[in-house]
């Protein structure tokens, strides 16, 4: 089988999307070849049937594989990238899940007929539920533009934007906001505990709840607000709670002051 895909890097996140793309069918472990220096890691692609390397130099010379997939650490992005140039032709599509690296960092480095996709996934995507957002260049076909969403959908749900600039509030909001999300669940812990619960129950209720509830607004195809009215009932508890959390809108205030500055350090971290 001829192979279609690179997959540069086999970390954490590469092998998550790996382990994605050959679990849902969507492709074949010979048709997947995974470039990775380190050993343990390289050992785990060929233990699921794909071929793999230390380097770039190891795919096979004939192969022109549809998409290369850049899955290494910003820092290295350059160096990395760089080992495919000769496959800059225009028949590949590279895939880059490199948080904060512009589209025309790739261009530079691979020239200008190259298809160029930047993804911003985000951790969830290790078990499936992951939220990835999609930016090409003009180069891009539409088929390609639909493999690549169908790949990405075994990692969770896909969106795309047309505006390159937005990437940074992305980054804010989904690359970053599972972050905010657990300090959410450490948070109501503590209040539990300080609530007098005992240690483990306080972790299991916060936990559950926060679960449950965003599992809730996921599939009952409710709009949140209205989710939250019909657990509000009037002067009851809920009300209570609720009057501190939205009173002078300390909560969207607090949030969009960290989403804020969240785009804000991505732009830096951009230049």
């Amino acid at each position: 089988m001829a192979i279609r895909l690179v997959l540069a890097g086999c970390g954490n996140m590469g092998y998550a999307m790996l382990s994605g793309w050959l679990k849902s069918g969507k492709l074949a472990p010979a048709a997947v070849f995974v470039v990775e220096p380190n050993a343990e890691l390289r050992k785990r692609a060929e233990a699921v049937g794909c071929g793999a390397a230390a380097d770039a130099g190891g795919i096979p010379a004939d192969a022109v594989p549809a998409l290369v997939v850049i899955a290494v650490k910003p820092q290295v992005i350059r160096d990395v990238t760089a080992a495919y140039k000769r496959l800059g032709d225009g028949r590949t599509t590279f895939v880059s899940i490199a948080a904060g690296t512009p589209v025309a960092t790739f261009e530079d480095i691979l020239g200008n007929r190259a298809p160029i996709i930047r993804c911003m996934p985000n951790t969830p995507a290790a078990i499936g539920k992951g939220m990835m957002v999609v930016f090409s260049n003009r180069l891009v076909s539409d088929d390609t533009k639909r493999f690549v969403a169908d790949l990405l959908s075994a990692s969770g749900a896909v969106a795309d934007i047309d505006d390159e600039g937005l990437m940074d509030a992305v980054t804010a909001v989904s690359g970053s906001g599972p972050a905010y999300v657990f300090h959410f669940i450490e948070a109501l812990t503590v209040a539990a505990e300080k609530a007098g619960l005992p240690t483990a129950t306080a972790k299991l209720l916060a936990m559950q709840t926060v679960y449950g509830a965003a599992s809730l607004a996921a599939e009952s195809g409710e709009e949140p607000g209205v989710l939250r009215q019909q657990v509000t009932s009037p002067n009851g508890t809920t009300a209570a709670a609720l009057a501190v959390l939205m009173g002078e809108e300390r909560l969207t205030n607090l949030l969009t002051e960290a989403v804020e500055a969240a785009r804000l350090r991505s732009i830096e971290l951009g230049k």
